[in-house]
């Protein structure tokens, strides 16, 4: 029997990367899923393939998180089929890099739109359905980039950040009720993300992380776990970061 068999998990952004491991660690530990996307049908439709091959229920919907109307009929409709609501990861994120001298507004928005409205979206549509049954787990992937800040991003460092702010306040609102809140900051992780990166700057990525390597989705599907687990039902309102040491200080 799967670590959370008979939950039912929700994954926004849930298509590749970070969040598809996510989804399939999930569907491994006997959790059924929801995910959303926003362009690729063709790989949410290969992944539903693979979880269902699994043994376990998934649904993708194709949502546009900066659409809160659009995000509560996904959450809601997601509950009503899959029987319940015990789990959400927000994942949904863009980057959008350059140095703010050169940062045209839209590409500030499109940031905190996704990053930081997305995931307001998505905890709000849920969380009185976790309030209620006073149960639940929601985890915020957020970013090192949001506790120290990277040159050209200024814009995805602010969302990052404040999704650590809201993960702290959030976790006092809903610990008197049972429901966990934690985050998870990855450093660089091999995702599409890291596709356009050159040779030379992913050597220099590499001098600067102690553990020698770019870390993997599973790296950090792995945390998530953890913090979903009864092993961290201690843990409340942190930002764990998943980085290889690249963020010590």
């Amino acid at each position: 029997m799967g670590l959370f068999q008979g939950k039912v998990a929700v994954v926004s952004g849930g298509s590749r990367g970070i969040g598809r491991a996510i989804v399939l660690m999930l569907a491994r530990e006997g959790c059924s899923v929801a995910f959303n996307y926003v362009h690729n049908t063709a790989k949410a439709e290969a992944l539903v393939s693979e979880v269902q091959g699994l043994g376990v229920e998934c649904v993708a919907s194709q949502v546009d998180v900066c659409d809160f109307d659009a995000v509560k009929k996904w959450i809601d409709e997601s509950k009503a089929r899959l029987g319940g609501l015990d789990i959400v990861v927000n994942n949904a994120g863009v980057i959008r890099d350059k140095n703010l001298l050169m940062m045209p507004p839209e590409d500030w928005h499109t940031v905190i739109n996704t990053n930081l409205n997305g995931m307001f979206h998505v905890s709000r549509a849920s969380i009185f359905h976790l309030l209620k049954q006073r149960r639940g787990h929601i985890v915020n992937i957020s970013s090192i980039s949001g506790s120290i800040g990277l040159v050209g991003q200024t814009n995805y460092s602010a969302s990052k950040g404040g999704m650590n702010a809201f993960t702290k306040a959030l976790a006092k609102e809903c610990a008197p009720y049972g429901v966990r809140v934690n985050a998870v900051a990855p450093g660089f992780i091999e995702t599409d993300m890291l596709e356009g990166i050159d040779e030379a700057s992913r050597e220099a990525v590499l001098k600067g992380i102690p553990l020698g390597r770019i870390g993997k989705a599973d790296d950090v599907a792995g945390v998530v776990r953890f913090l979903l687990s009864e092993e961290s039902a201690y843990i409340l309102g942190q930002i764990i970061q998943v980085d290889g040491g690249l963020a010590i200080r």
